[in-house]
């Protein structure tokens, strides 16, 4: 099956320091962008984190602080990612929930906004899930009868990811074949505003609190009951995704009182 599209679908996949999504770093990254002519183009880089790889994450994907010392930190190879995937929507395996959150806290951290509200996120997990309730290995096994023989390598995951997206589109008939169902499909539970889920969006399109004491009030009521919770949030041990999302509400929100 070709796929649908209008604009590149570009999937990746991270190796990283760890699985904290606002303070560890990418030491892999293998991108693999399919164009609306159903040509293909790889990008695949190994990153000095500039942080030590702890030795229980290094067991698992295999890359060491020797096999990235001499290797570009992100700043250096930030511009060719943006270009690489410039004009992309993204997806991969778990990626809504890491991957494009670590990516775009890289990007932040250089002074780039990739402006990810403007993109398509397929998380191949999500479908997954939703379907058959697996893992990525079992999940090529399910759907590409194949094993996964080089598993936590970012280009073989990435391979990998791509194959049983497009098993999917075959075995599913209730899947469209269009980016805008499957970034709708992709997104699991709640609807929320950042990655980090701590904005939820109600089906009034009302932003609202999702954790702490707040959990479930609308953040403008907040804001207006409590405006030192906007410069604690910014202050606090949050994503800058999360507190630029905030930033904007916050914004809207002293336009309305003007």
């Amino acid at each position: 099956m070709n796929l649908k599209l209008e604009k590149p679908l570009a999937f990746l996949d991270l190796e990283t320091t760890g699985v904290n999504v606002s303070k560890d770093k990418i030491v892999e990254i293998a991108i693999i962008k399919i164009n609306p002519d159903s040509s293909k183009e790889e990008y695949n880089k190994r990153i000095n984190p500039e942080i030590p790889i702890p030795i229980e994450t290094s067991e698992i994907h295999g890359i060491y602080d020797f096999d990235v010392i001499n290797s570009p930190n992100f700043k250096a190879v930030s511009i060719e990612i943006e270009d690489f995937i410039k004009g992309c929507d993204l997806g991969g395996f778990n990626s809504n929930k890491f991957d494009i959150p670590l990516l775009v806290e890289e990007f932040y951290r250089c002074n780039i906004d990739i402006k990810i509200e403007e993109r398509k996120l397929i998380d191949v997990q999500n479908i997954f899930h939703k379907m058959e309730q697996r893992t990525l290995v079992a999940a090529y096994q399910f759907y590409c009868n194949k094993d996964l023989t080089n598993a936590h390598s970012a280009l073989a995951d990435t391979a990998a990811t791509l194959d049983v997206f497009m098993a999917q589109l075959e075995k599913y008939e209730s899947l469209e074949n269009n980016i805008d169902f499957l970034h709708d499909f992709s997104i699991q539970g709640l609807k929320t505003l950042d990655f980090a889920k701590r904005i939820a969006i109600d089906k009034d399109n009302n932003y609202l609190i999702n954790f702490g004491k707040h959990k479930g009030k609308k953040v403008t009521d907040v804001f207006k009951s409590e405006p030192s919770y906007y410069s604690w949030i910014q202050s606090g041990d949050f994503t800058t995704n999360t507190k630029l999302c905030f930033k904007k509400i916050w914004n809207e929100f002293k336009k309305q009182k003007a």
